[in-house]
């Protein structure tokens, strides 16, 4: 395996339980966050990003939402970066 190999992302996607399910408001519209792209970034921290769908209905548009700082969401988050891991150290090569 070559050392000059760069990874320049690892992101996993993630649907939030409904029980930490969470809305929150941008642009006068409410939305259900329902998702998480989680990132490992290259210092080895994570980075999370909420997503959802408008409470209204509809397609809404694609924006991003801060991760609020609650206890079960950063162990929902560590919990899926861990499984992650797993899951990709035993990948079984191209299809």
């Amino acid at each position: 395996m070559s050392s000059d190999l760069e990874v320049s992302a690892l992101a996993i996607n993630v649907t939030i339980p409904e029980a930490l399910r969470w809305t929150d408001t941008r642009r006068g519209e409410t939305f259900t966050l329902t998702t998480l792209t989680i990132r490992l970034l290259p210092d080895g921290h994570l980075a999370a990003k909420a997503y959802g769908r408008p409470v209204g209905g509809g397609r809404g548009t694609y924006v991003s939402f801060p991760v609020p700082d609650d206890p079960e969401l950063a162990d929902l988050i560590a919990d899926a970066a861990r499984q992650a891991g797993t899951l990709w150290a035993a990948h079984r090569g191209l299809g």
